[in-house]
């Protein structure tokens, strides 16, 4: 094996042209080539040769031979797993061989690179493809468990037996593949996409063709107009538990661009290691809403300068890592796969084709694209006033003014404080010189308040996130401190968050009459329908802090549910060690869809952002 044997059966002929074999093409090779051997009756001949190597064809490509016709020889080459090619089986911290191999995979902690794991898959992936039924406009399959090939697992992250793959082929442009446990339901992301009512696309005109290997089980993607494989699943870190789901597949290219609105990155040859977390906060370059949330997108750039475009439709707390195979891995804590692809062919095509499935950005006003100012910190509308006619004086652009949460009564949502009582006289005449105005809001109601409207009526409608299976509501700490209290400033902030923060509700924004609440605060303190003068004519709202964000974690008398908030699996956060619930609240929290349909806050928390930045567009 891994040896090519050339005789020269007649070496009489002597070619004038002194031609030469100058390279070779090694079909089917399962792993990377390391290195070649050149020998001439048995003697190893100094050559430099170059190997290049395509894991998603299996193609080595070795250049740079020498090897004239009519001679005899020898060319041996060495396959090796490359530390490139390594999927990390224990993507938790404080990985040690013994628990490395009691999940059947290799431990090899020799490479210097940090990134590099040295708990590694070794094996195929355990599942297995039965009964593949094949339409003009899709497939579907099963997916078997092989349990002689299940690993140690702990609670909740022992593999389910059979799962149900559809693949669906929406437009000629887009498909879906998605993987589910169809013997019991499970949550899904509840925010529908725009697909056509029915499949669309015509053999003829698809710009994909979509394979699947049956064991181990695979999926295999391909741009039929070039043979490029832009997806290719067939790995052997499949896995799909309770509580823990992981897909790895190999990319198209090296040029790849996305995941987090902000974050856009670009790896080319030199592509390292490298993870995001996308249960982390995020700011969308929205005009007047400030929204925390994810995309778990990318847009690949393929060798011919082709793009495709990956959206994995998942709300839980997950991590995806991109490593130099080049291949990325999605870790999530829960829900389904369910992936839909955009085919360009170019990068402009792509984001029309991805934002056709999603929905477009909001198209910003036109004032919205002049010069704004914002800070923390003004003292009262008297500052904010003079600063407008000292931008005035000093000839500097200045389109929209804003203010934090200093304008509120102790930080209360909907509420004007003593120190900017002029605020609204303020924003009027701000107004009539043509620029415009922007306030905060704060997802987070203080219950701790004698007379404050919004946390009552938010009672009254049923609006805030409670404890399961209870009428009580899950309380934290953000924004404001009690009423009535001197805060002690020297203390450390976590020591006066706890002495004196106020009990902060979470509106569940997902609710009909969350909605309808929120909707109804907004106009009223636009209107003001009891005191016209302390009307706030804004023309932009700002809202902040709705990951949702506490000071926090968690609850006051802290959560309940381990499990929740300490999962087998924890994303490669900034704060691991403190769990899912670090400076948010509680996983267990009860929200229920516009049907009724309950949900816990583990599955949309980072949907939060989005279910407030609707109803306050609106």
């Amino acid at each position: 094996q891994n040896v090519l044997q050339m005789n020269a059966i007649n070496s009489n002929y002597t070619d004038p042209n002194n031609l030469k074999f100058e390279e070779i093409k090694i079909l089917g090779a399962v792993q990377e080539i390391t290195s070649v051997t050149v020998s001439q009756n048995n003697v190893v001949e100094n050559a430099t040769t170059t190997i290049t190597y395509k894991p998603l064809e299996k193609v080595a490509h070795i250049t740079g031979l020498q090897l004239e016709l009519g001679k005899s020889y020898t060319v041996k080459w060495t396959q090796e797993p490359s530390v490139n090619g390594r999927f990390d089986c224990y993507p938790s911290p404080n990985v040690t061989q013994e628990k490395c191999e009691q999940l059947g995979c290799l431990w090899d902690p020799a490479s210097s690179n940090l990134n590099v794991p040295p708990c590694y898959y070794s094996s195929d992936n355990a599942y297995s493809v039965d009964k593949v039924e094949y339409t003009s406009s899709g497939l579907t399959a099963n997916l078997t468990l092989n349990s002689a090939q299940t690993r140690a697992n702990e609670n909740f992250t022992t593999p389910i037996s059979t799962l149900r793959l559809e693949v669906k082929y929406h437009l000629n442009n887009m498909l879906q593949f998605k993987i589910y446990d169809y013997q019991n339901a499970r949550y899904e992301v509840p925010i529908p996409l725009n697909l056509p009512s029915s499949p669309t696309s015509t053999d003829n005109e698809r710009l994909y063709e979509v394979s699947v290997q049956k064991k181990p089980f695979g999926i295999q993607v391909r741009r039929k107009s070039t043979g490029t494989v832009i997806w290719d699943s067939q790995l052997p870190t499949f896995t799909f538990s309770d509580m823990f789901i992981q897909i790895s597949t190999r990319l198209a290219s090296q040029y790849l661009y996305g995941f987090g609105e902000n974050e856009h990155t670009m790896f080319r040859r030199n592509m390292s290691w490298h993870s995001w977390g996308m249960f982390t906060r995020d700011q969308p370059p929205t005009y007047h809403l400030n929204s925390y949330g994810h995309h778990p997108f990318y847009m690949a750039l393929e060798e011919d300068g082709n793009a495709h475009g990956v959206l994995f439709l998942n709300s839980n707390a997950m991590d995806v890592t991109v490593q130099p195979t080049p291949a990325l891995t999605y870790r999530t804590t829960g829900g389904i796969l369910d992936f839909y692809m955009v085919l360009g062919p170019t990068p402009e095509l792509v984001v029309q084709e991805y934002t056709a499935l999603i929905g477009r950005p909001v198209m910003p006003p036109y004032w919205s694209l002049g010069f704004q100012l914002c800070r923390y910190g003004y003292r009262n509308d008297s500052e904010i006033a003079q600063l407008v006619e000292d931008m005035k004086r000093a000839r500097i652009p200045h389109d929209v003014q804003y203010v934090d949460i200093d304008h509120m009564e102790r930080q209360l949502d909907f509420t004007i404080g003593t120190h900017f009582a002029g605020l609204p006289a303020l924003v009027n005449r701000i107004k009539e010189q043509g620029m415009r105005f922007i306030i905060i809001l704060d997802p987070a109601i203080s219950g701790n308040e004698t007379n404050y409207p919004t946390f009552s009526r938010g009672m009254q409608e049923d609006v805030f996130i409670k404890w399961p299976n209870t009428n009580d509501i899950i309380y934290s700490k953000v924004w404001p401190f009690l009423p009535n209290v001197q805060v002690n400033e020297s203390l450390p902030e976590q020591t006066q968050i706890k002495l004196y923060g106020a009990h902060a509700a979470f509106p569940d924004f997902f609710r009909n009459s969350t909605v309808a609440w929120w909707k109804r605060e907004i106009l009223e303190f636009y209107n003001n329908p009891t005191n016209s003068s302390r009307s706030i004519k804004f023309d932009g709202l700002w809202i902040d802090m709705n990951e949702p964000a506490a000071f926090m974690n968690g609850a006051i008398d802290g959560c309940r549910n381990d499990l929740l908030n300490m999962p087998p699996y924890i994303p490669n956060l900034g704060e691991r060690s403190e769990g899912l619930a670090f400076k948010t609240p509680c996983m267990e929290g009860q929200q229920y869809l516009p049907d009724g349909t309950p949900v816990r806050h583990y599955d949309v928390h980072s949907l939060y952002g989005w279910s407030q930045t609707k109803p306050t567009l609106e």
